[in-house]
């Protein structure tokens, strides 16, 4: 074991690890993950200035809410990092049925936006539980499918009908694109760990049977959908949201109008701080700016990968690929929205759509995917670490 200095002091500090002896990984994406969140917070800013100006009297409303949201997620992620994988699967099942209960009261208590049943109000705050519930998915998901072939049946029975109570409620809110993207995400674990495809292509046909259901059944999602496919057929109503999306992004050009410039987000585009924020910052920053955007998701996914091939565990395995999965692909999907690349849907971008619900829990599964990262090593060990404190003296 390298040798350690007295002078690294991280005990007191609580980290599970000295720093020089973290990962290179890890080290690289809790960079990364500092910067995500400085510069969503500044894309943030120019995107709800001017409706916080007006709505609110104070132009720096959403972003003194969202700092706010931000320092409590980055302490959760403190110890995210700092508790065992074992611990945080040991919780995930209580977690998972805390949240499912949750999510069925947002159907009788909840508080509706435009249609949609998704927050209950507990005092000041919002609570979102389709938001919250993610990382205790994949937690509970690693559990399960990474000793599916030792689990006896009624395990295996408990827990899918747990996993489709969960999409069925998801769905009666009605919240189709959280639905979609928690189901997805159930698919990819169940793939990684080596379920039969038989059996994972009759859940997928299954569930593009409910999902084409719910949008039959429900007028607002048929709508979104005929929208996406030709929004001028009615660019005042139901298509009005990604023609100005699209304007927005086409009026960037190769570099953009500049930071704060965007004209779209004045009084045309909608829900510029959450959805269709992407658009905003495609017009500011243009192609050039949009690129290397994808390039930084691209970094954050091979990270990811990275993390996962090195982990020690098969449970540790899958957290790590449903982690990087979920904040990778969700932040793809709200991009592709923006774009007009799939029907308008609720999923925020991660570390940049306003929201203390979205930033929790995208946090939750940034901590857990380093915390895959550290316990990748060998030296989160209990003998490992009695060796790291008697090296500290």
């Amino acid at each position: 074991m390298p040798k350690i200095s007295t002078n690294s002091n991280f005990w007191q500090k609580n980290l599970p690890l000295p720093w020089r002896l973290w990962p290179s990984e890890a080290r690289l994406f809790l960079s990364l993950l500092g910067f995500w969140s400085i510069a969503g917070l500044l894309v943030l800013g120019s995107a709800s200035w001017w409706v916080a100006t007006r709505e609110m009297g104070d132009g720096a409303y959403y972003i003194k809410r969202q700092l706010i949201w931000l320092v409590a997620s980055w302490s959760l992620l403190c110890v995210v990092i700092s508790t065992s994988i074992r611990r945080w699967l040991r919780i995930a099942g209580p977690g998972l049925l805390l949240c499912l209960l949750l999510v069925a009261a947002t159907l009788i208590i909840g508080s509706t936006v435009n249609g949609a049943s998704r927050w209950l109000i507990i005092g000041p705050i919002q609570v979102q539980p389709s938001e919250l519930i993610k990382p205790f998915v994949i937690l509970q998901a690693a559990s399960i499918f990474a000793h599916w072939k030792r689990v006896d049946s009624e395990q295996k029975l408990l827990w899918l009908g747990i996993f489709g109570t969960l999409l069925l409620l998801i769905l009666k809110q009605p919240n189709l694109s959280t639905a979609a993207l928690i189901g997805i995400l159930i698919w990819l674990v169940a793939l990684s760990a080596g379920v039969r495809l038989r059996s994972l292509f009759a859940t997928a046909f299954a569930g593009g049977i409910l999902g084409t259901t719910s949008i039959l059944l429900n007028k607002y999602q048929m709508l979104r959908v005929s929208s996406f496919l030709d929004p001028w057929q009615d660019p005042q109503g139901n298509g009005y949201q990604l023609i100005q999306s699209l304007l927005a992004i086409g009026s960037g050009g190769w570099f953009g109008e500049g930071y704060g410039l965007s004209t779209q987000k004045l009084q045309y585009l909608p829900i510029q701080s959450t959805d269709f924020i992407y658009a905003v910052f495609a017009e500011e920053f243009g192609f050039v700016g949009s690129f290397m955007l994808l390039i930084f998701l691209l970094l954050v996914a091979f990270l990811g990968l990275r993390i996962s091939l090195r982990c020690r565990s098969n449970q540790a395995r899958l957290v790590a690929i449903g982690c990087s999965s979920i904040l990778v692909g969700q932040s793809i999907m709200n991009i592709a929205v923006a774009s007009g690349l799939m029907p308008t849907t609720g999923l925020p971008f991660p570390l940049v759509s306003y929201g203390g619900n979205s930033l929790i829990s995208s946090l939750f599964l940034a901590g857990l995917l380093i915390r895959c990262s550290l316990e990748s090593t060998g030296l989160m060990s209990m003998r490992s670490l009695r060796k790291v404190r008697k090296s500290i003296g």
